[in-house]
């Protein structure tokens, strides 16, 4: 039978009762941001989820028929400038602009470090003890079968036994491009639809019931408050997460990105990677562990204002901000209103 492709579906279907309200499904997109994941059709209604096995049950919001076709992706605009890829615009102290076609000298690139050691993935297992009914899908990620007879897709070496999955998380950056994919393997996409589609790299047995773990403490990864403010030289980030395993965890800082593996009191754990707003300097930067956060603190290699930590492809229009500590965002450790050379004279 033929499998739906509609959002949120993925169900087989009968063409021949295959009628309007056979599918329920998401019309929209998938939202993911700071962790959070929802679609944009009902985020109004549907509250946002954190765990991804969560966000994929969430249920469709529009009602029509199954359908097997391929949704078209569009083509991404291009845009062209009529400025020289070289030009260098400079405004001076008369308000007049200054063309430039020299070349900006560039630090030399360092060697990338390597994102922290991932921790043993503990599988689950499947509890044959225990019935399972028919059209019951595999719980392992990106299989999708569904369940026929134990003699069939439980017992013995059959095909239909093997199971093709992730064994690891999936992982989403919000904002950069050819993010969406899964730890456990090299692939990237771009569009959501193109994820779902991500085949397995691991191959073993069907999990339909998952056996109850008793001794063994099983690892959840949750979600921290990340706040910053920044100075014309520097960029102070504070993660917000209470009695940090110092010997456990890592903070890696490289020239445009930063990688957080914090172990946490119990079985918790986060692990965030954050493609940083601009260029920083990683031997000039450095971070610190206490009773209730971790304090980064980068280096810039300019002094130009950061609009926001994490870069980003959304236009921002035309958003001039300064070196702030007043509201509540920017507020932490700052204790006087540091503004930069473009600012400043705009005061004066």
């Amino acid at each position: 039978m033929p499998r739906c492709t509609r959002k949120g579906c993925g169900q087989d279907f009968d063409l021949a009762t295959n009628d309007p309200s056979s599918c329920t499904y998401h019309s929209g997109a998938p939202v993911f941001h700071e962790g959070l994941k929802s679609w944009s059709c009902c985020s109004d209604v549907n509250k946002p989820a954190l765990d991804f096995d969560e966000f994929m049950k969430v249920p469709g919001c529009t009602v029509s028929s199954h359908t097997d076709k391929v949704p078209e992706v569009p083509a991404p605009a291009i845009k062209t400038s009529q400025i020289a890829p070289n030009l260098i615009v400079k405004e001076a102290k008369d308000g007049a602009e200054v063309y430039s076609t020299s070349t900006p000298k560039l630090a030399p690139p360092k060697p990338s470090i390597p994102p922290p050691v991932e921790a043993p993935v503990v599988e689950d297992e499947d509890d044959l003890d225990v019935p399972v009914s028919p059209g019951a899908v595999c719980k392992r990620r990106s299989c999708g079968t569904a369940f026929v007879s134990d003699e069939v897709n439980r017992i013995g070496d059959g095909d239909e036994t093997v199971c093709t999955y992730h064994p690891a998380v999936p992982i989403f950056h919000e904002g950069s491009k050819a993010s969406h994919g899964y730890i456990c393997c090299k692939r990237r996409v771009l569009e959501f639809d193109e994820f779902l589609k991500i085949e397995g790299c691991k191959k073993g047995r069907h999990v339909f019931a998952p056996k109850q773990r008793t001794e063994l403490q099983v690892e959840q990864f949750t979600d921290c408050r990340v706040d910053h403010y920044q100075t014309p030289k520097e960029v102070h980030i504070s993660v917000f997460a209470k009695q940090v395993d110092k010997e456990k965890s890592t903070v890696a800082i490289e020239d445009n990105q930063i990688h957080l593996d914090l172990h946490l009191p119990g079985p918790k754990r986060f692990r965030r990677t954050i493609i940083l707003f601009g260029p920083v300097n990683p031997d000039g930067s450095s971070y610190k562990f206490y009773n209730t956060k971790v304090e980064v603190v980068l280096k810039k290699l300019d002094t130009r204002s950061w609009t926001l930590l994490e870069k980003t492809t959304r236009d921002l229009g035309n958003i001039s901000l300064t070196f702030g500590v007043g509201g509540r965002t920017g507020t932490i450790g700052g204790k006087d209103l540091v503004l930069d050379e473009q600012n400043t004279n705009r005061v004066n």
